[in-house]
């Protein structure tokens, strides 16, 4: 099918229209009633069960111990939630999901503000939080902002799970489950287009259960132009998308209690950088083509070379599971991926200083490669009054990077027009190369036991992992020849390794079958490293979270409002920071050769940092096909002043310590959403609405310059909306959708990433304009 509705006024008045259609005085069924039964007409709306596996295994929310937020297909439907990145206005509070600097072929993800001091655009460095596909890992910020398949829900487990998930999960974890194959035949398809040039479209087939195998195919495309124009001549705009990918997944069941359920996965995503604005001059002149923008743009001042970052993935699972005897069950669970992934930025003309025939525009060029295999076996059993999980893992992955940057343009000496500098990639010198090997081993195991006492009120859960890493590899090129360091010329070498062990300690308590509190103690880490913007490559070690926290999960009203409460409080030790340090180089006699160059080096600070927070969710029936959900994030994350301990442009160390800001971390986040849905003639009439706001976060964790504090991002409303009628009956068992959906309804615009020096000024990224799109859809 094809439709074509861009013009932004002609969607919100259809929009408009919808959402103002009479309705009908019927509702939808109970959840849990069965299809082509009548619902009783008794029964009280109520909240229906959350299913999660924030435990690997399968509990009712309202029952786990954790601090877990979660959007089932539905909620990322409303929202519009395509990939990941589609999350970075803040649905969840706790969650911030944001491009690496201007990058939308990376992501930075953090929960609690924790694990994202670091540039963890790197093959020797890791984030502190882990995202899991059906319980796969998946190891590079690249990569993540593929198209997201056939969702079932997305979990987010908020603090340290470093006994259960292992390393790297410091701040928490995304936990994605995708739809299985349900072994019926059934379609599911939807095809749209939206403002700025969107299309997109999306399959899901599942076949007949033959021979005890049941399969489901998934095919997604999904793609908008950009949002800011490139004025020069064929070149891709910015804030670009076109996203594709193609899903298989298999589930086999040979005998009783006997599963293989096998998927692989392929997908292409090209995307653009944002386009970094200047909002304030600095104190180097401008040229007159370089405008101050105070306003988000839709063409950019100046026209550079840019291309697509394309992405490539594709990796095969499978997952056995054996019930070896009733309450005991064998899981084997092995992954195979592989990544390629271009990034192209030359975003930043706007912000470069004016030199007549001086050259600019800094094209910064980064070629990844990535290979990961990861085999886990878990033994999950049951007894009376005992829940237990034992298991291992080994984890490999190869990396490979390689890095150019250079200008593109140069002006004329009006400073009225630029012309583009001859270019070919290959010969462009390569600023730096490396490749590293991870290993990762653990070992882990948590049990649950109900004492016997009355009403059975009591859960004591005690877990503890053994985590051994170790990174092998090389610096091998810097300035596009082999590293020389003090007149010894060879590859920069790391060959490092660190064990850990991480305890959990949770108490819990029913008062009633709808209130439930808890008292949890957890560990988690970030892996340690190595710098590749680093001259000397040296090693530093593993960061790690301790947290105390305090929650209660509760339902009233006869289960039509739903209170979800978390406090923490816990400590933050061997934070890994980032710091500038001079190019300093040695000649044979051991006298200083002074240079402007600079490197940046790790270093894993001294102090202890703290972080506390508070958490709320909120979710109500007040009436019959109406909800009310809301969800607030207060986060304190404190790190101690910290001094650069490496060399400056003289030789001497800096000893007085600086400040050190948390960063993507807004210290206030909160979210809501209006749910309704109703009989119409004809269908069933289901409207969204939802806003999200925060206070403004930090893009940079020290001060610019000396006296100088670091600006903030601005804060913020943004509101998604979608509207359907659904469940229109075209032939027997077939139904078509048709909805109207909008991010950033509103058309808000704030800078949410500001940086600032005095030579050039503030500058940032403006958060994306309002986007519309129509969708039609059809299910039997």
């Amino acid at each position: 099918m094809t439709i074509f509705y861009r013009d932004e006024a002609f969607l919100l008045s259809i929009v408009g229209a919808l959402l103002c259609a009479p309705a009908a005085a019927q509702t939808q069924p109970p959840a849990g009633a069965v299809a082509g039964e009548a619902a009783d007409a008794t029964a009280a709306p109520a909240l229906g069960d959350v299913i999660v596996t924030a435990q690997r295994r399968r509990t009712d929310l309202q029952e786990t111990p954790v601090a877990v937020s979660v959007l089932d297909s539905t909620g990322l439907r409303d929202r519009h939630v395509q990939s990941l990145g589609d999350l970075r206005d803040g649905a969840i509070p706790s969650l911030r999901v944001a491009p690496f600097y201007s990058r939308n072929s990376a992501l930075i993800v953090n929960i609690r503000g924790v694990g994202v001091l670091g540039d963890s655009n790197q093959p020797a460095r890791d984030q502190g939080v882990g995202v899991y596909v059906d319980g796969v890992y998946l190891g590079r910020a690249q990569g993540l902002g593929a198209a997201l398949y056939d969702v079932a829900s997305l979990e987010v487990l908020k603090g340290p799970q470093g006994t259960l998930f292992g390393r790297n999960t410091e701040g928490g974890a995304v936990n994605i489950v995708t739809r299985a194959p349900s072994g019926q035949l059934g379609l599911r398809a939807a095809a749209g287009v939206g403002s700025a040039g969107a299309y997109g479209g999306e399959v899901h087939f599942d076949l007949p259960s033959l021979a005890g195998v049941a399969v489901k195919l998934d095919g997604i495309v999904t793609a908008r132009g950009g949002l800011v124009r490139d004025p020069l001549t064929g070149q891709t705009p910015f804030d670009f998308y076109e996203r594709r990918g193609a899903h298989l997944a298999a589930l086999w069941h040979p005998a009783e209690g006997v599963s293989a359920d096998y998927a692989f996965d392929t997908a292409h995503d090209g995307s653009s950088p944002l386009y970094y604005q200047t909002v304030a001059a600095g104190s180097l002149p401008r040229a007159p083509a370089q405008p101050v923008e105070q306003r988000r743009v839709r063409v950019a001042s100046v026209g550079v070379p840019q291309q697509d970052s394309v992405g490539r993935t594709h990796g095969h699972r499978l997952t056995l599971g054996w019930q070896a005897a009733p309450g005991l069950e064998l899981k084997s669970i092995s992954a195979l991926r592989i990544m390629a992934q271009s990034q192209y930025d030359n975003g930043s003309a706007n912000n470069s200083a004016f030199h007549p025939g001086g050259a600019f525009a800094r094209y910064s060029l980064a070629d990844f490669d990535q290979r990961q295999w990861s085999q886990e076996v878990q033994l999950i059993g049951e007894a009376p009054r005992l829940h237990y999980l034992a298991g291992a893992l080994y984890y490999r992955e190869r990396v490979a990077d390689r890095a150019q940057a250079f200008n593109t343009m140069r002006w004329n000496t009006a400073g009225t027009a630029a012309s583009v500098i001859p270019l070919t990639l290959a010969a462009q010198p390569i600023d730096r190369a490396s490749r590293i090997t991870t290993d990762s081993l653990g070992a882990f195991g948590q049990a649950t036991w109900s004492p016997a006492v009355e009403d059975d009120w009591l859960h004591l859960t005690g877990g503890l992992r053994w985590s051994r890493d170790s990174k092998r590899g090389n610096l091998y090129l810097v300035n596009n020849k082999t590293p020389s360091v003090n007149g010894v010329v060879a590859p920069r070498g790391l060959d490092a390794r660190w064990s850990r062990v991480d305890p959990m300690v949770t108490i819990a308590a029913d008062a009633g079958t709808d209130l439930h509190a808890y008292a949890r103690w957890s560990t988690g880490y970030r892996s340690g490293g190595a710098n590749s913007r680093s001259l000397t490559y040296a090693p530093f070690a593993p960061e790690s979270v301790s947290v105390w926290e305090l929650g209660t999960k509760s339902e009233w009203l006869d289960r039509r409002a739903r209170l979800n409460l978390a406090v923490y409080a816990g400590g933050y030790a061997a934070i890994q920071i980032d710091f500038t340090a001079n190019y300093l180089q040695r000649d044979q006699g051991g006298r200083l050769l002074e240079s402007t160059r600079t490197t940046t080096e790790t270093f894993n600070a001294p102090g202890r940092g703290r972080l506390r927070g508070a958490e709320a969710e909120l979710a109500v029936l007040p009436a019959e096909g109406l909800t009310l959900s809301g969800a607030y994030a207060r986060t304190d994350l404190r790190i101690p002043p910290t001094a650069n301990p490496f060399p400056q442009t003289n030789g001497t160390v800096v000893t007085a310590p600086v400040r050190i800001y948390p960063v993507y971390t807004p210290r206030d986040a909160i979210s809501g959403a209006i749910d309704y849905h109703a009989a119409v003639p004809g269908g069933t009439l289901r409207a969204h609405v939802d806003a999200s706001a925060d206070s403004g976060f930090y893009a940079n964790y020290n001060d610019p310059e000396r006296g100088m504090r670091q600006p903030r991002g601005a804060a913020g409303v943004v509101v998604n909306g979608r509207v359907a009628l659904t469940d229109v009956a075209v032939s027997p068992g077939a139904t078509i959708e048709l909805a109207l959906w909008s991010r950033n309804l509103l058309d808000e615009q704030h800078l949410f990433f500001r940086q600032y020096t005095t030579l050039l000024g503030t500058a940032g990224f403006f958060n994306e304009r309002r986007t519309l799109g129509l969708e039609l859809g059809l299910r039997f």
